[in-house]
């Protein structure tokens, strides 16, 4: 079901990436070529949480952006499924400053030409250029809409020049169980992995964020690097980035692992393929309209085939059953 995002409650400064930390970071994207301190997207100047989360200044559009309602800011920073910072839906919010990202690394290994580790300086600043703004469809159990900030992931896989075994890319995020307390149980095989297969990361659709609504990313949405892959459920858009892997055969995706039954590896948003225990053919988008409990019994809207981008992606999967390859 598409994921959209709407604005609750207020969430306290304390409950976000330390201020000092966002500030380095910063300092970091003014360097790599980024124009930060400007008001972008017509947010407002100040708000609760924009004290610690700097803006990024003036943004290109990408041109395939929805035109759809977006989920207010309040909303999609305080609604999330981020398990290494907790389970409930307001964890990742409330446990955000766990999360340390400065500094922060990528490893790159496997079947390509320039394997190694990459500071967040070296896998930033060649897209300096790049940085536009995909106002998306997101999936998962509810709907939202969120204007990410980033910029092509195929982009950055081609620089360290991919060979020809190279069929699937895994992307690993941080491991960290002395800080992050959702780490600490069994609730899933840490560290989280997902995966895609290289003509779906390749795919213009298919894109690095490194931030939202013209503000870096927060911690509980996936700082400092994440993948937004919108035609998929929510959960194949892994967070917070450590390592990005060129593999030949299909690799291990981590709710494949934990209900293989329930979770495939293409994940598409697909109304005709039902979850075991529940149906997918309508989603519950949260757009602000509705508060708290309301939003729960608020009413649904149909499942649009591939969250609404058939017309784009659908010849990634013509040979393919849809039903068997879920």
């Amino acid at each position: 079901m598409p994921i959209t995002f709407k604005a609750g409650d207020k969430i306290r400064s304390s409950e976000i990436t330390p201020e000092d930390v966002f500030h380095r970071r910063r300092e970091f994207l003014k360097s790599a070529g980024y124009s930060v301190g400007a008001a972008a997207l017509g947010l407002s100047p100040w708000s609760p949480v924009n004290a610690a989360v700097p803006e990024l200044g003036a943004i290109g559009q990408w041109p395939g952006s929805t035109t759809e309602k977006q989920t207010p800011w309040e909303e999609a920073t305080t609604y999330n499924n981020f398990y290494e910072l907790g389970t409930d839906k307001g964890d990742p919010a409330k446990n955000a400053s766990l999360l340390v990202t400065d500094p922060w690394s990528v490893e790159i290994a496997g079947e390509c030409a320039k394997p190694g580790n990459y500071t967040l300086e070296d896998i930033l600043k060649p897209h300096a250029n790049e940085e536009r703004v995909y106002r998306l469809r997101c999936v998962e159990a509810w709907s939202m809409v969120i204007p990410w900030v980033g910029f092509p992931l195929a982009d950055l896989l081609k620089r360290f020049e991919p060979n020809g075994n190279a069929k699937y890319v895994q992307f690993q995020t941080i491991i960290d169980k002395d800080r992050l307390p959702g780490q600490r149980y069994p609730v899933l095989q840490w560290p989280y992995v997902e995966g895609l297969r290289m003509d779906e990361a390749m795919h213009p659709l298919t894109m690095v964020a490194v931030g939202m609504y013209g503000k870096l990313l927060p911690n509980q949405s996936g700082a400092p690097l994440r993948l937004v892959v919108p035609w998929k459920y929510g959960f194949k858009s892994i967070k917070s980035i450590v390592r990005i892997s060129f593999v030949e055969e299909q690799p291990d995706t981590s709710w494949n692992l934990s209900a293989p039954r329930e979770y495939g590896f293409y994940s598409n948003v697909n109304p005709q393929v039902s979850h075991p225990r529940w149906s997918q053919a309508k989603e519950r988008r949260l757009d602000g309209e509705s508060k708290g409990l309301a939003a729960l019994f608020s009413e649904k809207r149909d499942t649009e085939l591939f969250n609404g981008y058939a017309d784009e992606v659908a010849g990634l999967y013509t040979d393919m059953d849809l039903k068997t390859n879920f």
